[in-house]
């Protein structure tokens, strides 16, 4: 894991830092606007990053400082994105992960935190969240992780992506039960999949397949439907189960 030099680091690197003056004022007009709540018990940063947001395209439906009010407000508000912080006053920000996540339609949820702890990342994600940053992110990087988060891609801090994988690893070498049953996959459907496993973006994919970033979208829906899985998470974890990203 990351030391705690590491974050500092990340911190100084950042354009803006949480704590300091904040994400520079740089002009980003998202392509494809989303429907994103933040749930944050800062009002300051709450109304700071739905700001950012608002500023880039997207529309803000609904802000809390509360998780039971998240999840109170998330049926009725309908976002496709959740940024949520997970030091909450009531409920962790990691129970209305699970909430969100759950729901019909399944929101997707980028955390956003102060904690860069193996313990907090992994109980995020486990709980469902498509993505996770670190609070010393710079602005740019955090509107283009919620762009990402909307197309159900895993978006994670530097340092951090690895930590997931490995405990995704670990958990695949324990034994288990083949399942004559499981979705068969296309061809190209696993061509997708294996660069999925590999960490590769929906932009590199079609640039290594000669495809367009639509119809890589499409193979990537259509193997999560097979899979019965929710987002890209699952799926990379699913990938490396069956030693994908090895080949």
């Amino acid at each position: 894991m990351p030391s705690i030099a590491y974050y500092t680091l990340i911190a100084v690197r950042s354009r803006g830092y949480f704590g300091g003056q904040g994400w520079p004022r740089v002009c980003h007009v998202s392509e494809v606007p989303l429907r994103v709540m933040v749930v944050d018990d800062h009002p300051m940063w709450r109304e700071s990053v739905a700001r950012d947001l608002a500023e880039a395209g997207h529309e803000v439906v609904a802000t809390a400082g509360e998780g039971r009010t998240a999840v109170r407000i998330a049926a009725a508000a309908r976002p496709q994105v959740a940024v949520v912080d997970l030091q909450l006053p009531d409920i962790s920000g990691v129970e209305v992960t699970r909430h969100l996540a759950a729901a019909d339609p399944p929101v997707r949820v980028l955390v956003l935190s102060a904690s860069g702890e193996q313990q907090d990342v992994l109980e995020a994600v486990k709980a469902g969240a498509t993505g996770y940053l670190l609070k010393s992110a710079a602005r740019e990087e955090f509107l283009e992780a919620v762009q990402r988060t909307g197309e159900g891609e895993a978006v994670f801090t530097p340092g951090l992506a690895g930590l997931v994988l490995g405990e995704y690893r670990r958990l695949a070498s324990a034994p288990k039960r083949e399942d004559d049953d499981a979705p068969r996959l296309t061809d190209r459907e696993t061509e997708v999949l294996r660069l999925v496993a590999k960490g590769l973006t929906y932009k590199q994919i079609a640039q290594r397949l000669v495809l367009s970033h639509r119809t890589v979208q499409n193979h990537v829906q259509n193997t999560l439907n097979k899979l019965q899985l929710h987002n890209r998470v699952e799926l990379v974890r699913y990938a490396i189960e069956k030693g994908l990203d090895q080949e």
